[in-house]
């Protein structure tokens, strides 16, 4: 009890300002409307109206909450009307691009730590990449995906690997040069080879940097894949509840596709999370 309540403490502070933001926000509305209509509304009566907005400008905690009811507990998950069906079509792009930018960005590592040439050449198109607007190019994939006949989830999950694999990159390189050169010198004096040295040495001593960088990766492909719903104008996702939020003035809408992303995305992290410690509590890493 004693734990949870700073944390209380601070999601009542967001909610506190978060009604702050919604009264100030959609206080001019309502009294334009009430200009319009000749009459004069007292202070609470504007608060009630700004709390109760069809369209406003911020809606207000407890709107999202019931649009969010209405959307995921109502609603089938077979319903295009379901947060839940949108938010398996995003998901399912994000873990697609989530495996794939993992498994890039490991291979990547494991070059750039063994081999020179890679270290000099492709570490700094590496980062050069990231440089680049996921924005910017997310509609040069569409296209050229498009072009080729491929539409569908793999636009998207590329995209989500493109954000995804840079973070396991620096994050498994960190991790694999962890070890000091005494280690390294042990290992030499046992004669062992540079598979032994990578699987018995390199490879456990990268695992708390791998899963530190996994976490990063899993958030980043969750935002390409969203990102990846814009540009073809998708009618379902995450992306889709956005672009059809923004079409229609529906900022409840967008904002409970929002929240949604952010509950999915604590979900993924957390699983790894949860991976994590029982990968380094087998390996006796726990701390």
């Amino acid at each position: 009890m004693r734990r949870s309540i700073p944390v209380l403490t601070i999601v009542a502070l967001i909610l506190g300002l978060w009604y702050l933001g919604a009264w100030g926000m959609n206080r001019q509305w309502a009294l334009d409307q009430a200009a319009r209509a000749e009459v004069t509304l007292s202070e609470a009566e504007i608060f009630v109206d700004t709390m109760s907005q069809d369209r406003p400008k911020l809606p207000a905690p407890h709107q999202v909450a019931v649009e969010l009811w209405d959307t995921v507990a109502m609603k089938s998950p077979t319903s295009r009307r379901s947060l839940l069906f949108h938010g398996w079509i995003t998901l399912s792009a994000t873990l697609a691009g989530f495996a794939i930018g993992a498994v890039a960005g490991m291979l990547l590592a494991v070059g750039i730590v063994h081999n020179r040439a890679m270290d000099m050449s492709v570490m700094p198109w590496a980062i050069a990449s990231q440089t680049i607007p996921i924005l910017a190019i997310a509609p040069m994939i569409i296209v050229v995906l498009n072009s080729v006949g491929v539409s569908g989830l793999l636009p998207k999950a590329l995209i989500s690997a493109y954000l995804s694999f840079f973070p396991v990159v620096v994050g498994m390189v960190k991790g694999l040069r962890a070890p000091d050169a005494m280690q390294l010198d042990l290992l030499r004096t046992y004669n062992a080879s540079a598979s032994q040295g990578f699987w018995k040495l390199r490879l456990p001593a990268s695992l708390p940097y791998l899963f530190a960088s996994l976490k990063i990766a899993i958030a980043a492909s969750l935002v390409g894949a969203i990102v990846g719903e814009l540009p073809t104008g998708a009618v379902r996702g995450l992306g889709a509840r956005l672009l059809a939020g923004s079409y229609y003035g529906q900022t409840v809408q967008i904002w409970s596709a929002l929240i949604g992303a952010a509950v999915l995305a604590g979900l993924m992290v957390g699983a790894i999370g949860l991976m994590e410690r029982q990968v380094l509590k087998r390996m006796g890493m726990a701390r």
